[in-house]
């Protein structure tokens, strides 16, 4: 099986599980679950929860343990788009091709889609926790990590530097670190959540926490050069919109060349990482995915 071929395989287990899960009831609220879906089924590329089934066979770990938990990650980050997306955010009219879930559904919907949504990955994990008596505690662990991350430490502290530094020139270390939080802290947590709960190595952990905080670095720095150049038909979403907003960038503050160079040599810093590991194919590969990638 080719690296695309087991992303895909990857992916197909992650849309059943989550297919399965978010339904649309019959009772009076289900404009919200519909809403939930919209934006869930949207597509996308499913990389953070592709990561954490990817580090549980690495590791060797079981990937139903694993599972709750990387669908939690990608319940949040869906979240956290639905509400980048409003009017008092970004005020984006697109997202993956599809008309943003505020112009479907209105903003105050939205709003809670969002809510259920980061609430729904909340019980997705507490329950996981609660069905196993052997590993909780390793489980209420990953599912604290990935708390924190989503948090008022990790990306939603990210989001608020992003929107304070609006028409605002930024050093390079605040914009590593407003990217960090904001982008990174979410990819690192899908990885390091499935490690927690597979129990590697202090070594492994170490290497995998070090891969993570650069991929998610590389993530960040190709979503800032896609928006420059970028086609969007294919991102499925309006380019330009850093401009716009005047918001500061790897690019704005680089320039392209350079942004593309530090890109470079972040995938092969990730690469580096992962050194004297073993079954780290697919993961080699997906540094250089998110390097390569067109949206």
């Amino acid at each position: 099986m080719n690296y695309h071929q087991k992303f895909d395989a990857y992916r197909n287990l992650v849309e059943e599980w989550l297919k399965e899960r978010i339904t649309v009831p019959e009772l009076p609220e289900k404009t919200l679950f519909e809403a939930m879906r919209y934006s869930l089924t949207a597509g996308g590329k499913r990389l953070r929860p592709v990561l954490s089934l990817a580090v549980c066979d690495m590791l060797g770990g079981d990937r139903e343990a694993v599972m709750p938990f990387a669908c939690a990650v990608e319940l949040i980050h869906t979240y956290s788009l639905i509400h980048d997306d409003l009017p008092c955010m970004d005020n984006d009219d697109y997202r993956r091709g599809k008309p943003t879930n505020h112009k479907v559904f209105g903003e105050a919907m939205a709003l809670l889609a969002g809510d259920a949504l980061l609430n729904t990955a909340c019980e997705i994990m507490l329950e996981a926790v609660l069905a196993d008596e052997k590993d909780a505690l390793r489980k209420a662990a990953a599912a604290r990590l990935i708390m924190e991350a989503a948090g008022a430490s990790g990306m939603i502290a990210g989001q608020v530097i992003d929107m304070e530094s609006e028409q605002t020139a930024v050093s390079y270390d605040q914009l590593c670190r407003m990217h960090s939080l904001k982008t990174g802290a979410l990819i690192r947590a899908s990885i390091l959540s499935a490690a927690l709960i597979c129990g590697p190595d202090e070594r492994t952990t170490q290497a995998l926490e070090r891969y993570g905080k650069l991929i998610g670095l590389a993530f960040q720095i190709k979503d800032d050069l896609l928006d420059v150049e970028g086609d969007a038909a294919v991102l499925g979403k309006s380019t330009g919109s850093d401009v716009r907003n005047h918001k500061s960038t790897f690019v704005t503050l680089l320039g392209t060349d350079k942004a593309k160079e530090l890109l470079k040599s972040t995938v092969e810093e990730a690469v580096k990482a992962l050194e004297g590991l073993q079954n780290t194919d697919f993961l080699i590969h997906t540094a250089a995915y998110i390097a390569e990638r067109k949206k």
